[in-house]
């Protein structure tokens, strides 16, 4: 067959994956937000890759990945203010387990699996508050990459958050940038048109009706 095996021509583009892990440090006790937006800017920057995407992704099932505004002000656990009320929620959805039994799991069997991979104790395996919270919470995020420059508005700052905190431990986050180190034609959808999604109402559906004359001669 003809043209078999060659190179495509014309303007495809170079496509390029750059792969980092970061890790880090958490303190038990109570869960740990870690600001990460430096160093997967960084990442970002020496990818090389001008136009794709990022995706930052927890290597636990007890952690998440948070994109949100940094509020600035810190409390007493050197938690900031946001962070706190976000905890505040979670509390209240997932409860911290604080009794043994207060949930299903750790059952029988897990608990002795986790003797069997040399945990250090049964009490490692308390930490069903974190694996809930990291399920509804979401154990990754993905951010576009325009023109080499991470797209996280102007406020948006990336968190690595630890809901463990049955002890200190070493935490893996894992970060793929994917995308082309080439330029991209004008991306604005139909010329930068605004898209108005209110609902609009048919002449129809605005006309009169009797009942409006009723209302007013009351």
């Amino acid at each position: 067959m003809k043209g078999r095996g060659k190179k495509p021509q014309g303007n495809t583009m170079e496509f390029k994956v750059y792969q980092k892990e970061l890790e880090l440090q958490s303190r038990g006790w109570i869960p740990t937000f870690h600001d990460v937006s430096k160093e997967v800017i960084e990442i970002v920057q020496a990818s090389e890759i001008r136009n794709g995407t990022v995706c930052i992704a927890s290597h636990h099932t007890t952690c998440s990945v948070m994109i949100q505004e940094c509020s600035h002000d810190l409390d007493k656990y050197d938690l900031e203010y946001l962070q706190h009320d976000i905890l505040d929620i979670m509390k209240k959805l997932v409860p911290s387990y604080d009794e043994e039994h207060e949930y299903r799991h750790p059952g029988p069997v897990h608990t002795q699996f986790g003797r069997y991979v040399n945990e250090p104790g049964d009490f490692t395996s308390l930490n069903t508050d974190g694996h809930l919270r990291s399920v509804f919470f979401g154990r990754s995020e993905t951010m576009t990459i325009k023109d080499g420059v991470l797209d996280g508005g102007e406020f948006a700052h990336v968190y690595f958050v630890d809901w463990d905190c049955v002890r200190a431990r070493r935490r893996q986050l894992n970060v793929t940038v994917m995308g082309t180190t080439e330029d991209v034609n004008d991306r604005k959808w139909n010329g930068g048109e605004v898209i108005n999604t209110l609902r609009k109402y048919t002449d129809e559906e605005k006309s009169y009706d009797v009942h409006y004359t009723l209302q007013q001669k009351r």
